[in-house]
């Protein structure tokens, strides 16, 4: 019943400091110990030839009961009510009518209650706060051809970091020597160990299973992938999702009616048994201490999967998604495409055709791009870059060397160019099309001279995540840039039959309206780069990317590897924390319902009470704390 999880503050990025220490745990846990013998004592009449039972109740209420009169004298500076206020009320006037034994077992109840909620939110926090923990402190740093220990903060760019078997790395950079499996699931949560080789990069807090890595360092800090998430995920520590404000009104609610009914209770039965009952039965702490333990529970969860949530907010969100929108390269795909054709027309070679396009698309980082400059260089052939490129989204490139053009992109581009397209070229899209393949159209000064045709494979785990999302009875769509016989082709092999296919930017933000529109909550799963609006546009935005600094900073929610099998976790943990959620809310009020007419009956006294009020709260909780993984 103290701070609220959901009131700690997150600052200077630790989120560590809003979690006790094992001090402060062992402190609470010997003053519940204390606390219990006193309330036994007291009970049962210990020590009474010693020792009246009632100076030991009365001194260990005193005692014991600090943290709660502390809590209520701060809550009532700022003019807050809480549950600490009531207990007080309830603890001091037990005391004044000569309840002592009942203020001393509703001080345990209270302190017992207080240990078990900072228990089960430490537990809950566990996971966030061991990512924190884990990047190292120091490095063994190559300088002026000496090996020497250093402070991570010290490291600069370019210089070289040596992790040795065994340890974690502690700076994001490219491997420069060695080889090695490197076991990077605190960061994209894959279970087995990846194999780095000279030119792969590495990441900070990955663990190095064999070898010695030499590293080039990149980024260090803050500044890292690992850095990021620690930020991401004490930033939407302090983001309350809409649920949490209402849990938390509605624990303010209930101390403000509990109070105001023990009043009247007092008014109407002049009993002051009964009357302090009221006050004791009833508590929102469940409810208080519940919600944001379940979502703080889920996103500790997802983050051990490589999954960063970006608050509260995007869980509830999740929870009521009915419609899940999916773009179709580097998602549904592996965003690798190969190029399977190339078409020479008009009298030009197929190393025309390649060339051509290998020097429009060289600066370009787009997956087609990608595909046509990696056959160029098997063919051998390197290209100058061009003068002049505009890249058109979902169209093509347009590029100039000096005084000659060169286009590479859809019909749309071409039409836009004022480049006429053949029988010919018609026929030859035609049958490249339906082969599935993505064609892509070369025009060389005003007339075409080549298609290329691109294919790219399917995820293993798309189908499957496709099956997984329409067995939850949600709504599957796919959109896409690509031609609509290849976009088809996907569908049909994953399982989604609702495909929009030629799709410019712009095009995919107003389906996402429409659908918005007509009532449906929508997340939207793309690559966090091309997809930039669609993203911003939907209920929730999923990024996909290996821990691109872009995916990172446009999605919601952000997936550290392309596996769209995280989506239907996502989706189950976000509803069933808001079923414990709901159920917590429910259950206090039908709980606190019949424990306050009892109370008014006169047919619960305060020992009773307190026992009501933290079995309900200990259920309540231990519902929120089962979600944690």
């Amino acid at each position: 019943m103290s701070t609220h999880p959901s009131e700690l503050p997150v600052t200077g990025g630790v989120i560590a400091r809003t979690v006790e220490t094992p001090e402060d745990q062992g402190r609470d846990g010997i003053r519940l110990v204390l606390m219990a013998v006193a309330a036994l004592s007291s009970y049962f009449g210990l020590w009474r030839a010693f020792v009246s039972f009632d100076i030991i109740a009365i001194a260990a209420t005193l005692v014991g009961g600090f943290p709660v009169f502390a809590e209520t004298f701060r809550s009532l500076r700022h003019r807050a009510i809480n549950m600490e206020v009531s207990m007080t009320v309830a603890i001091v006037a037990s005391l004044l009518v000569g309840q002592f034994t009942a203020a001393v077992v509703v001080t345990f109840f209270v302190l017992l209650s207080e240990f078990i909620e900072s228990y089960a939110v430490d537990k809950g926090r566990a996971t966030i706060v061991k990512l924190e923990e884990s990047i190292p402190r120091r490095a063994l740093v190559r300088r002026h051809n000496d090996e020497v220990e250093a402070d991570i903060e010290t490291i600069s760019p370019h210089e070289v970091v040596i992790v040795r078997d065994g340890e974690r790395i502690p700076i994001d950079g490219i491997l420069v020597k060695g080889s090695g499996f490197v076991n990077q699931s605190a960061i994209t949560g894959e279970a087995l160990a990846v194999e780095k080789t000279i030119g792969n990069r590495v990441f900070a807090g990955s663990i190095n299973e064999s070898g010695i890595l030499e590293i080039e360092t990149e980024k260090v800090g803050i500044e890292t992938v690992f850095g990021q998430i620690i930020r991401l995920v004490e930033e939407a520590e302090s983001r309350k999702a809409p649920i949490q404000k209402l849990s938390d009104k509605l624990a303010t609610w209930l101390v403000e009616f509990t109070i105001l009914f023990a009043v009247v209770t007092f008014v109407v039965t002049r009993n002051l048994i009964s009357t302090i009952s009221v006050i004791v039965v009833a508590g929102a702490c469940g409810v208080a201490a519940g919600t944001p333990l379940a979502i703080v529970a889920v996103m500790g969860g997802l983050a051990k999967k490589g999954v960063i949530v970006k608050g509260g907010v995007y869980v509830q969100e999740m929870s009521k998604v009915d419609t899940v929108v999916i773009d179709k390269t580097g998602t549904l795909t592996l965003g690798d495409p190969v190029v399977t054709d190339i078409v020479g027309l008009n009298g030009h070679s197929e190393r025309q055709v390649l060339t051509f396009a290998a020097a429009a698309e060289k600066m370009s980082n787009h997956p087609l791009a990608r595909a046509i400059t990696t056959k160029a260089k098997q063919f051998g052939i390197n290209p100058e870059s061009s003068t002049a490129s505009d890249y058109q989204a979902g169209k093509g490139m347009v590029s100039r060397f000096g005084d000659e053009s060169i286009l590479v992109g859809n019909s749309l581009l071409m039409s836009e160019q004022h480049v006429p397209l053949s029988t010919d070229v018609d026929a030859t899209l035609s049958a490249k099309e339906s082969e599935g393949k993505t064609t892509v159209l070369v025009a060389h000064d005003g007339h075409i001279c080549g298609i290329i045709g691109i294919a790219d494979r399917i995820r293993n785990e798309s189908r499957q995540a496709i099956q997984d999302l329409e067995s939850m009875g949600l709504r599957t769509i796919m959109l896409t840039g690509d031609n609509k016989v290849a976009a088809r082709t996907v569908g049909d092999q994953v399982g989604i039959r609702e495909v929009h296919a030629e799709l410019l930017p712009p095009e995919k933000v107003s389906i996402i309206d429409n659908l918005s529109s007509s009532g449906r909550k929508v997340a939207m799963v793309g690559d966090g780069i091309n997809d930039a609006p669609a993203l911003a546009r939907a209920n929730v935005g999923i990024g996909m990317g290996t821990g691109t600094d872009v995916a990172i900073e446009e999605a919601d929610i952000v997936l550290m590897t392309n596996d769209l099998g995280k989506v239907p976790a996502i989706v189950r943990a976000s509803k069933q924390a808001y079923g414990a959620i709901m159920q917590n809310f429910y259950g206090t009020l039908i709980v606190d319902g019949i424990g306050l007419t009892l109370a008014f009956q006169g047919l619960l006294n305060p020992l009773l009470a307190a026992g009501i009020h933290v079995a309900s709260e200990l259920v309540f909780i231990l519902n929120s704390a089962r979600l944690i993984r």
